[in-house]
């Protein structure tokens, strides 16, 4: 694929950005990539993305505006906003709050569930569903979208139900 601003050489950079459920792709170059400033392909990393996803619209509420530092490093929100880097592992605990919306954008959950066995994995992937629609329905509970929580509290029920019954089935 060649580059979409220059035409000329391969399209190494490729930027994709969601805005209100649109989809828009951008396919360049790396120089010219560097020209619109998008990237310095030699040191973006990890760092650099969570930067930038913290300031499409991760907002730090009024506690953690007043939470100056984290008392096992001295680290504010501010500096990890900056580098995207915590400075110790109690970061991650004092500045849960700010840090969760991040995650769920970035995963689509705040829980990790991993990879299991396979002989054991069809039961866990039930619950794990179970888990992720309980989590949404408390969203949408405090959203107030109570037409939404009723949908979500059936699926619960119909899912525990399905595997009450297939744990009848497996032990007779």
């Amino acid at each position: 694929m060649l580059c979409e601003i220059c035409g000329k050489k391969r399209a190494t950079v490729h930027v994709t950005e969601i805005v209100n459920g649109k989809t828009t792709e951008v396919h360049l170059c790396e120089n010219c990539a560097k020209k619109k400033g998008m990237v310095d392909a030699q040191s973006f990393g990890i760092a650099d993305l969570l930067t930038g996803l913290i300031d499409l619209g991760i907002e730090v509420g009024e506690r953690e505006k007043t939470l100056k530092s984290c008392p096992g490093c001295g680290m504010t929100f501010k500096d990890f906003k900056k580098t995207g880097r915590f400075g110790c592992a109690q970061c991650y605990e004092t500045f849960r709050k700010p840090l969760l919306p991040l995650l769920e954008k970035i995963h689509g959950s705040v829980h990790h569930f991993g990879k299991s066995p396979k002989k054991i994995s069809g039961r866990l992937k039930e619950q794990s569903e179970i888990q992720q629609i309980q989590h949404r329905l408390n969203v949408v509970i405090e959203k107030e979208e109570f037409e939404e929580a009723v949908k979500l509290r059936d699926k619960i029920k119909e899912l525990q139900k399905r595997k009450r019954n297939d744990k009848i089935k497996r032990s007779t």
